[in-house]
C-alpha cells in the first residue's frame, strides 16, 4: 500500500503569509495548493494573529496535513519586527498543535540550502528551482511569499523523507540485528 504523506509549508508573516502544500508518495511530490494570506488590510496586529490562527486552522481541517513546517523569523535589526513575526508563527505552531498536527521549524538559510543548495539564493531563485522540483509548466503563483511556504513544505520532505519507511531503532544492537549485511 502507497503511504501519501501531506506537508503543509508555512512562510508567517503579518503583512502577508505564504502557504504551499504538498503530497508525497515513494518520494514524489505533488503540488496541491499554494496561496497567502493578505494580511495588511487588517486593523491591528491582534486581528491579524486571530486570522492567522483561524486560517491555519481552516488549512488543517481542509487538507489534512500529517505534518506542518515553518520557517524561523531571521534576525533582524528592527527588534519590533522581530517580534510581530515570532508571534505570527506562534500563532500558526499554536494552530497546529491544537490539531494535533506535529510541527517543525527550519531557518531561511536552510531552507533555500535544501531547494537550491545556496543558503543565500534570491526568492526568485527558490521559486524557479520550485518550478523545475515540482514540474510546473507555470509557477502558479506571482507572489513570492507563497511560493517561500511552498519552498518551506519542499524542504521538510528532503530532511525527512525516509522518516516513514525507515525503521525506528532504539540503540545498535537493533540495528545490527535487522542489518547483518552492513557488518564488515
Amino acid at each position: 500500500m502507497e503511504v501519501e504523506r501531506i506537508i503543509l509549508g508555512i512562510d508567517p508573516g503579518t503583512t502577508v503569509m505564504g502557504f504551499g502544500i504538498i503530497s508525497v508518495k515513494k518520494n514524489k511530490m505533488d503540488l496541491v495548493s499554494i496561496h497567502e494570506l493578505i494580511l495588511k488590510k487588517y486593523p491591528n496586529h491582534e486581528t491579524k494573529l486571530k486570522y492567522i490562527f483561524d486560517k491555519t486552522l481552516a488549512l488543517i481541517d481542509e487538507y489534512h496535513p500529517d505534518e506542518v513546517a515553518l520557517e524561523a523569523p531571521f534576525f533582524g535589526k528592527n527588534v519590533q519586527s522581530m517580534l510581530k513575526l515570532g508571534r505570527a508563527q506562534g500563532v500558526a505552531m499554536a494552530a497546529s498543535l491544537y490539531r494535533d498536527v506535529p510541527i517543525t521549524e527550519y531557518s531561511p538559510k536552510k531552507i533555500k540550502m535544501a531547494i537550491t543548495g545556496n543558503g543565500n539564493a534570491s526568492k526568485e531563485q527558490v521559486a524557479g528551482m520550485l518550478k523545475n522540483l515540482l514540474n510546473l509548466k507555470e509557477f502558479p503563483t506571482k507572489y513570492l511569499d507563497a511560493s517561500d511556504g511552498l519552498a518551506v513544505a519542499v524542504c521538510h520532505h528532503f530532511n525527512s523523507s525516509n522518516t516513514l519507511t525507515d525503521k525506528k531503532y532504539t540503540g545498535w544492537e537493533s540495528f545490527l540485528k535487522d542489518n547483518p549485511d552492513r557488518v564488515k
